[in-house]
């Protein structure tokens, strides 16, 4: 089992903001340093009778890129489309909240 479990620990490894956007790259004068959220998770475990199993999973956001240009100042510059991905839940709630609000002030 601890042979499977560290197989499992290595694949996780490759996880990361090179499986979004890849290595930093130079373009037209600029340098362009790849941002992202990452999540990954992994478990396992066994009944002591010689049954056992485990598995993981994970996400990579690729939220966008530091920008750094030849005279050293540095901008950030998000994917747009992934940060208004990543702010659905928080609309939601807001306006769950709101409604919320709002029912009980007429009351």
């Amino acid at each position: 089992m601890s042979d499977d479990f560290s197989a499992l620990v290595e694949s996780f490894k490759q996880f990361g903001v090179s499986r979004a956007f890849g290595p930093a790259q130079q373009i037209g004068g600029e340098e362009l340093i790849p941002v992202a959220v990452v999540s990954f998770g992994f478990g396992g475990g066994g009944d002591g009778n010689n049954a056992a199993g485990g598995g993981g999973g994970g996400m990579v956001f690729p939220i966008g890129a530091y920008g750094r240009k030849a005279n050293g100042s540095v901008a950030f510059q998000p994917n747009t489309l992934v940060l208004m991905a990543m702010m659905l839940p928080l609309v939601g709630a807001v306006g769950v909240s709101l409604r919320g609000i709002i029912k009980a002030l007429r009351s």
